[in-house]
């Protein structure tokens, strides 16, 4: 079994940025865009290397993406960054019209997702983003869990041909996944084997999740822990094949519960193998101002979020 360590604490956005600087480095077509947030994207070094690659919007998102829709008219790979909240909620027509419907190969890339985000408040702590992207048709979605698989990601939705929604974060998170571990699309990872409950996580909730596992073990428990880094296309082999072993499973997501990836996974099981389920999410709620681990606590997403809801649905 693997062991996943914390290497150090960086955040996800870090990840993103030197993503994308290795992009300007290796592919001509990728461009790009932001909207006045180039230090919260950490895009700045690529701006340096490439000037005449890099589009300053403005605090204007919705022209934003339909320049970004333009520019792959012409066989350029445009990357928008700004904020979670901003490049969904504000934007959401353009994306709809722009981009999806038309099937443009544009990669929204979305920093500062979920309570995490902190003491910026509600306004800005977009939980409803997961929901709202993987229901548009074609849209790829996908949420990774620290720096290393950040990185991975920018440089893999690069090859890829269609719109992405890259979902990433504000504070420093424990990093522990292997650059060599490489990032394949619609493909979870299984992190630790196990035979009496699956948890199943994304983004900043797979290290909890990890970490929950051990408290777990020191019960007696034996859980089952998978990375689901992309939410669509969903990975159901990986799902099924699990909860078909222990006979339960959690669901881990810094989003509300309704319209997350937890709901994507019920509606899974509801069709090819009903299961005991219970979510570690929040519950149709906006967030607050706080420290990251506050609201983290005071939401329900933590490790001792996730042991509580394996001991209910080891009940059921």
């Amino acid at each position: 079994m693997t062991e996943y360590i914390n290497q150090g604490s960086n955040d996800t956005r870090s990840g993103f940025g030197d993503g994308l600087t290795e992009l300007g480095r290796t592919n001509p077509n990728v461009v790009a865009l932001c909207a006045d947030l180039i230090g919260s994207l950490k895009m700045q070094t690529f701006i340096d290397e490439n000037p005449e690659r890099f589009f300053q919007i403005g605090i204007a998102e919705a022209n934003m993406m339909g320049i970004a829709a333009g520019l792959t008219i012409g066989g350029k790979i445009p990357f928008t960054g700004t904020f979670a909240n901003f490049s969904t909620g504000r934007v959401y027509d353009q994306i709809r019209q722009s981009i999806a419907y038309s099937g443009k190969n544009v990669k929204i890339c979305a920093s500062h997702a979920g309570v995490t985000l902190g003491e910026d408040g509600a306004t800005h702590q977009i939980l409803e983003d997961i929901g709202m992207m993987k229901m548009l048709p074609g849209m790829t979605v996908i949420n990774p869990c620290d720096y290393n698989q950040t990185k991975a990601a920018t440089i893999a939705i690069a090859e890829f041909e269609g719109p992405v929604y890259l979902r990433f974060g504000r504070p420093k998170v424990a990093n522990f996944t292997t650059p060599e571990l490489g990032f394949t699309i619609g493909k979870g990872i299984l992190l630790q084997p196990g035979s009496d409950v699956t948890i199943v996580a994304t983004g900043h909730l797979v290290w909890e999740a990890l970490e929950a596992a051990k408290v777990l073990a020191d019960k007696g428990v034996s859980a089952e822990v998978i990375n689901i880094h992309t939410i669509k296309p969903l990975d159901e082999e990986i799902i099924l094949n699990s909860v078909k072993k222990t006979g339960c499973i959690v669901t881990a997501e810094e989003h509300n519960y309704l319209g997350g990836m937890g709901e994507s996974i019920a509606g899974l099981l509801a069709r090819k193998h009903p299961t005991p389920m219970e979510f570690v999410a929040t519950h149709d709620t906006f967030g607050e101002s706080g420290t990251p681990a506050q609201l983290m606590e005071k939401y329900g997403l933590d490790k001792n979020a996730i042991v509580q809801k394996v001991n209910d649905v080891l009940k059921r």
